[in-house]
């Protein structure tokens, strides 16, 4: 069923998703340095945005992406010990573009040019905790399920309560 609207709480850090027969809730993680629009601040954005792009439909949900490109690697713990403190990218990536000019689009608090995503990461990172830097990370079967079932466009809304 196709995804209407995508609501990110920042408080709860929660992703409530909305479809015609309901909605649903998915953990996730934020920011770890809180709310915040502004380049290089390593926040997570607030206002309207919509989803850009779905990036890497078809590939494994433990795909490690760089640069918004498929490594054609796995995620593994092994691979996790090795790089610790590298900020993975897995499964699916939802390119967010702001809708507010001035909030979240254009000038340096331009989401996209931010690189601003949904996007999977390692089951040993928690969700429910502010940890990401500026990103919202679901798990990865999550973000593939969600990749799968909307189109670029879907309004997605992110809000301190």
């Amino acid at each position: 069923m196709a995804i209407e609207s995508i609501e990110i709480n920042l408080q709860t850090q929660n992703c409530r998703v909305f479809k015609i027969d309901g909605f649903y809730d998915y953990p996730c993680s934020t920011a770890f340095n809180g709310p915040g629009e502004q380049e290089g601040s390593g926040c997570t954005p607030r206002g309207g945005h919509r989803i850009r792009a779905i990036i890497g439909r078809g590939e494994p949900e433990n795909m490690i992406f760089v640069g918004r490109r498929s490594t054609g690697k796995l995620w593994t713990q092994e691979l996790h010990e090795k790089y610790p403190d590298r900020d993975w990218i897995l499964g699916r990536i939802l390119w967010l573009c702001g809708n507010e000019r001035g909030v979240n689009r254009g000038g340096r608090v331009d989401s996209q040019r931010r690189y601003i995503y949904l996007h999977g990461a390692p089951p040993v990172e928690p969700m429910g905790v502010p940890m990401s830097h500026g990103c919202i990370r679901l798990r990865p079967a999550d973000v593939c399920e969600l990749a799968d079932q909307m189109t670029p466009g879907t309004l997605v809304s992110i809000s301190e309560s």
